[in-house]
């Protein structure tokens, strides 16, 4: 092909670029032309079939059409990809279905709050909520908790300027909600925690706990083991066995431990358990007398309980999870069993 018919070869590809009205269009035209079996192609392999004198102004035209298609197909691109982001009215179908996106699950995490808050709303008892970031004197001073105590050390609790800290219970509410109203009290605290632990299959620094707080007449450590022991039944079955141990709290006094029958041996001992068959889920125990000065009750007149547990380690248990650290992966393949 001589060089004036490469030039008006080269005229109808430039023409039809410009008359392109999608991408797709566009495509199909770069390679009629400079596809691998293009039209250009051809041409640049013809060219030594020329006479010598024809030759190089052949070749030089080749290379100018190949260079000037290839820039306005790039521009003409740019045109077409600009009009599709500035006019999504062009390619919106108003008489196309619309697209449903699945719905996602809650987190196990939630739902074992969500599923508490309705157990104990049954009881009369109300949500409360506080902050992440507590006093000194919120979290361990009006909770009858001495400055000697390990846990106010710095490898066990996020300290801040000002005495402020990332709070390591939600016990806090439970002095908030007493400093702001009398009795009687009968609240729930569910929230985020922070500690300075290891994290390995059953425990994390950052957690969950509801805490709760019962404060009347007359109110008695059966009633507690009692509320316990219905919370235990309606949240895991009848199937789940609950042990109460004697402890120590500073703010509690008598103070218990309230466990669960583990979830994967059945009692028999596994590592998740430490070989024991249980797992400790709530600290609980009367409201010790001296906590209650701090607030201005009357501990002659009132008495009451209080219970923290984890979060996680309920999920674990109802929800068949052997490490803590699975609900925190973020694995959708682990998530979606929630659904």
């Amino acid at each position: 092909m001589r060089a004036e018919e490469i030039g008006r070869l080269k005229e109808v590809a430039l023409g039809e670029v410009k008359a392109a009205k999608t991408i797709q269009e566009l495509e199909s035209i770069r390679v009629k032309y400079l596809g691998r079996k293009g039209l250009l192609p051809d041409i640049m392999g013809a060219l030594r079939d020329l006479p010598a004198g024809e030759r190089a102004a052949a070749g030089l035209a080749a290379n100018a059409f190949k260079e000037e298609l290839g820039a306005t197909l790039q521009v003409r691109r740019c045109e077409l990809e600009s009009n599709r982001a500035s006019g999504p009215s062009r390619l919106f179908d108003p008489s196309l279905p619309g697209r449903w996106r699945p719905l996602g699950s809650m987190h196990p995490v939630s739902m074992v709050i969500e599923e508490t808050v309705r157990i104990f709303s049954r009881l009369g008892f109300t949500v409360a909520d506080g902050p992440d970031i507590e006093t000194r004197y919120n979290n361990f001073e009006a909770l009858n908790t001495p400055d000697h105590h390990p846990s106010l050390d710095p490898t066990d609790t996020f300290w801040l300027d000002d005495n402020k800290i990332l709070r390591t219970q939600t016990s806090p509410v439970q002095i908030r909600v007493m400093l702001s109203q009398k009795p009687p009290v009968r609240i729930i605290t569910p929230g985020r925690c922070y500690r300075r632990d290891t994290t390995d299959a059953t425990h994390s620094a950052n957690f969950h706990q509801i805490e709760g707080l019962y404060v009347d007449r007359n109110v008695s450590l059966a009633d507690l083991k009692g509320i316990l022991a219905f919370y235990a039944r309606e949240m895991m079955g009848p199937q789940v066995r609950v042990r109460f141990r004697p402890h120590f709290f500073p703010f509690t006094e008598p103070s218990v431990e309230c466990d669960f029958s583990c979830h994967l041996c059945e009692g028999s001992g596994c590592r998740v358990c430490k070989h024991s068959g249980w797992i400790e889920i709530a600290g609980a125990g009367m409201v010790d007398p001296r906590v209650y000065t701090k607030v201005g009750y009357d501990p002659e007149v009132v008495s009451g309980y209080a219970f923290g547990m984890g979060v996680e380690r309920i999920a674990m248990i109802k929800y068949g999870i052997e490490d803590i650290r699975m609900l925190y992966e973020n694995d959708l393949r682990f998530l979606q069993q929630f659904a």
